[in-house]
């Protein structure tokens, strides 16, 4: 058989494959025997024929196939049940001469060309890369740029970080704009001086006061309040709006209250600021809580404006940075409370950004079927939030000019601009200026000590620019938007073999922080602490405790777990008005996850709570959500589990459920794909060709069960619907936000549930067939439901643990994890077991490990 003698006899040039006596011919009987009766050029069972398949270790996806070929072999899963099993001894020898070529012919390969290919930064490094050298954290460039390319599930792979023509053109643009933004337009600072904007002076909190044709309605209006009652004869114009200065002590009690949550047509923000520019601001909001009174006997729901008295309770209260027109950016939130408070958070605003401020709790009126009705309404009346004052200070400069501007410019001085207005930086000595500068400028920005070569190349650039009659400030930022599109920027230098110190540095750098190197990093691998296992494990821990991680947990978690696409779908407006337009619930569940995976970092958690916790990571509204004991407040806290909630771990978090559904149904594969693939490590068979997806019915006739039924009679189907549908059926009873559920929804045909949407409209769905969340796994073990499905997940923990080291390892060295690096990860799962596998522990095991520490 020819393709043997090309599986163990190799190339010219190429590692010998196996050196063990009598092999061809061993390999040669067993797959004649065993595989050849399906796997031969006329059957081609799977897409697979050995008898052709040539053992070339050059190709990733010709040694891929046939470590695929020894997984099955050796996990017992080829050949398959229905057939004669092999004798052991016969099976063991096939295994160990399969398994010895491969791994000499990756040892082979890595020794020439490292375990990573070369790749640029991807947006998230190039846009943290950017801000860290500029000091100017506030920059948004990530979404200007092209999406990334994915493999291995991140985006981190040379592979698919492809470079076209285009990529390049955003970079530059985005280096230009970015580099254009820290530049200092003034000489002296503007003035942090606070200012304080009134609500009863915004335009948009008092002009919804007054009815109009988009606003008839008492629930989409504001009223004016004073300390906590409400103002008739202002509401009426009888009174001013304001009473100004001359009364500070009756002014400083005045507020503009609203009974619904910020939502198109009701959307009051303070408008009369604007940021003067970029940077950091220390915002501060005055106001409490009000219990609006009811309407008529009849029509309590409908708000009494005019009647209003201290709140019942708190209100959450989300904070938005707003640039026309309605581009939102979440700045932080905070509880307003029945007592008048001022409430206090720094945030980093773009220039032209104004402020909006949502009590989350509240409402939003949407037109439909019949008029709106506030859920939260009572036959005594409703809640309601007042805000009195914005007060701002900044942009806050702890120097002038600033950093960005000084790395750039040094201290040149500040001329009239040759555009005819403003001011912008001169230079009398261009040609000893612009190299001095540029040196500087490339010291900071490569991550190697020497740049003299790089001098003559960028140089030219801004020399160019000059002779053309730009001006200098406009030369020079030219030539360092070229440097910053240039490879020594934007590409990863390594060499095959050890990595350099520097290149270490700058891998660890990537890895914790998504960015590169500080400059304690720098000097670290500059004095050779790099190289100790000591010194690196003292970085990477001073890393992981730098608020910086925030980046590695956020971008991490974004493609490991999808939680970047959770705004992909909403919920639907029909079947589950009581999520739709809820964005509390959603950014409170993204929350809840990476608050929840980095208390899993911080205290060395063990692995298995990736599966179940006796915590879990919630607000009032998560808990709500979650049927745990009710608090109030909007901070995330940790939370211990009553002993029968089913939550706990990853699987039953609201943001995991949010993405594996699509916001009408659930799809037990889906789910249970994502069980397999993301929790377990198990691969999971692409869909089939040609066979449409089964779409559950919202009619309620049928379950998802029952439908997927003739998949799991079909023989063609079976395999793979005994792996995926269980764990999937486990998670049905969790419907598309991640709330319990005992019984489908349905619409249609039955009698609306009772109930109110956030929408203000009543619910038109109705519960349909009941949730069945049983099911057997593969190896024939049974489970009620996901607790039971948790319990036996956990009977071997090492597979969870082994599955999150390798997501990683892709992620931290830019390479999946390949079939020679198997025994290091056995060596690091080994050496964690003491601390049940902590997710700390392993993280810190990797940066030691071979597989960090080389290309």
């Amino acid at each position: 058989m020819p393709w043997v003698l090309a599986l163990l006899v190799p190339a010219p040039g190429n590692a010998s494959a196996d050196s063990t006596p009598g092999a061809p011919s061993l390999i040669a009987s067993f797959v004649s025997a065993h595989c050849a009766e399906c796997h031969d050029a006329d059957i081609r069972k799977g897409g697979l024929d050995l008898t052709s398949l040539t053992f070339n270790p050059q190709s990733p996806t010709n040694v891929a196939r046939w470590v695929t070929v020894l997984d099955r072999v050796s996990a017992g899963e080829m050949p398959p049940a229905k057939k004669e099993r092999p004798p052991s001894a016969d099976l063991d020898a096939f295994n160990r001469t399969l398994a010895s070529a491969l791994h000499e012919a990756d040892l082979a390969l890595i020794a020439r060309e490292g375990r990573s290919t070369r790749r640029r930064l991807n947006r998230y490094e190039y846009e943290n890369a950017v801000r860290d050298l500029l000091q100017a954290p506030w920059l948004q460039i990530r979404d200007s740029l092209p999406e990334d390319g994915v493999a291995h599930r991140f985006n981190k792979v040379g592979t698919a970080l492809d470079v076209s023509h285009v990529q390049v053109a955003r970079y530059l643009a985005a280096a230009e704009s970015a580099l254009r933004q820290v530049v200092a337009g003034q000489t002296n600072p503007p003035s942090p001086a606070p200012r304080r904007f009134h609500a009863r002076e915004q335009e948009s909190y008092t002009g919804p006061m007054k009815f109009s044709v988009f606003n008839m309605a008492p629930e989409r209006a504001t009223f004016p309040v004073l300390g906590s009652e409400g103002q008739p004869g202002v509401r009426s114009g009888e009174l001013p709006i304001t009473v100004g200065s001359t009364h500070p002590a009756v002014r400083e009690l005045e507020g503009m209250g609203v009974a619904a949550g910020s939502y198109e047509p009701l959307e009051p923000k303070f408008n009369r600021f604007r940021a003067p520019a970029s940077g950091r601001y220390r915002l501060r909001f005055a106001g409490n809580t009000v219990w609006v009174g009811p309407g008529p006997t009849n029509r309590w729901y409908i708000p009494d404006l005019d009647h209003v008295e201290r709140g019942h309770r708190s209100e959450p209260v989300t904070v938005y940075s707003e640039m026309p027109p309605h581009q939102l950016r979440r700045l932080g939130a905070f509880d307003l409370t029945p007592d008048f408070e001022v409430h206090e958070l720094e945030a980093w605003l773009l220039a032209g950004e104004t402020v909006r401020v949502d009590p989350a709790r509240l409402f939003r009126s949407r037109p439909g079927a019949g008029r709106f009705h506030n859920p939260l309404a009572e036959t005594n009346g409703q809640p309601g939030a007042v805000f009195r004052w914005l007060e701002v200070s900044g942009p806050l400069h702890e120097s002038w000019p600033p950093p960005g501007h000084r790395l750039l410019f040094g201290d040149l001085p500040l001329g009239p601009s040759a555009r005819g207005s403003g001011l912008e930086v001169v230079s009398s000595q261009p040609g000893v200026d612009a190299p001095r500068l540029l040196k500087n400028f490339l010291a900071a920005a490569y991550r190697r000590p020497d740049i003299s070569d790089e001098v003559p190349r960028f140089l030219p650039v801004i020399e160019r620019a000059l002779a053309s009659g730009s001006s200098f400030q406009d030369a020079m930022i030219a030539g360092y938007t070229a440097v910053l599109c240039s490879p020594g920027f934007v590409s990863i230098e390594e060499t095959p073999g050890t990595l350099s110190d520097l290149a270490l540095a700058t891998r660890l750098s990537l890895f914790l922080w998504n960015s590169t190197p500080d400059a304690a990093l720098r000097e670290a691998a500059a004095s050779g602490r790099l190289r100790t296992d000591a010194g690196l494990r003292e970085e990477a821990e001073r890393l992981l405790r730098d608020p910086r991680s925030r980046r590695f947990v956020e971008a991490f978690l974004d493609y490991w777990l999808d939680l970047r696409r959770i705004d992909g779908t909403a919920p639907d407006a029909t079947l589950y008005s009581d999520y739709y337009l809820d964005d509390l619930l959603t950014e409170s569940a993204l929350e809840e996850t990476r608050s929840f995976f980095s208390e899993l970092i911080h205290d060395n958690l063990p692995s298995r709570c990736l599966v179940a916790s006796d915590f879990v990571m919630v607000n009032e509204r998560l808990a709500q959500h979650y049927n745990l004991p009710p608090f109030e407040g909007v901070g995330i806290r940790r939370v211990s589990l009553p002993p029968a909630s089913p939550r706990g771990g990853l699987m039953t978090q609201a943001s995991v459920l949010k993405v594996t559904a699509n916001g009408t149904t659930t799809s037990p594969v889906l789910r249970g794909a994502w069980i397999l693939d993301r929790i377990l490590g198990q691969p999971v068979p692409p869909p089939p060709p040609n066979v449409p997806a089964v779409d559950p019915d919202i009619r309620g006739a049928v379950t998802i069960r029952q439908q997927l039924e003739k998949h799991r009679n079909q023989a063609s189907c079976a395999a793979c619907h005994a792996r995926l549908d269980p764990p999937g059926f486990a998670l049905e009873s969790f419907d598309v936000m991640g709330g319990w559920r005992d019984r489908y929804r349905a619409q249609g045909g039955g009698t609306p549930e009772p109930g109110i949407g956030k929408g203000g409209q009543k619910f038109e769905f109705h519960y349909g067939l009941p949730v069945d969340c049983a099911g057997e796994l593969p190896d024939g073990r049974g489970f009620r439901d996901i607790a039971e499905l948790k319990t036996l997940l956990l009977a071997d923990q090492r597979p969870i643990a082994r599955n999150l080291l390798r997501q990683f390892t892709v992620y931290a060295t830019g390479a999946p994890v390949r079939f020679s690096d198997r025994a290091e990860i056995e060596a690091i799962l080994d050496r964690t077991r003491p601390t049940d596998y902590g997710v700390r522990s392993l993280i810190l095991e990797l940066v030691q490990s071979r597989l960090f520490r080389q290309k």
